[in-house]
């Protein structure tokens, strides 16, 4: 039987958000995994004051601040899954066909 590897079939969902060092923040999620980002590359948060950066809550999957008009998405976080999808899951295809080419091979 085919067991898939990695977190095909995971919704990544939010559980913690810290800020672990100067100008970074970590994002932990349920399923294990942790993400660490600049701040610099989510300006809203730049402007929460930093005594309030630990007040954050959970908002229809994303994260917020009461001082905050912005929500941070897990898409924001993690990146759009297509820009950087490669395969697709085996039981979705044949073993041929879970390669994506953008270019038809030599020969064909």
């Amino acid at each position: 039987m085919y067991m898939k590897e990695g977190y095909w079939d995971v919704k990544p969902r939010i559980k913690s958000l810290s800020f672990p060092k100067r100008g970074k923040f970590q994002v932990d999620l349920q399923d294990g995994r942790s993400v660490v980002m600049p701040i610099s590359a989510f300006p809203s948060i730049k402007k929460v004051p930093v005594r309030e950066r630990n007040n954050w809550y959970l908002m229809g999957g994303g994260v917020t601040w009461d001082s905050c008009p912005e929500v941070i998405h897990i898409e924001q976080i993690l990146g759009n899954y297509q820009n950087y999808a490669h395969e697709v899951p085996y039981e979705q295809g044949r073993a041929s066909d879970s390669m994506m080419l953008s270019e038809p091979l030599p020969g064909q």
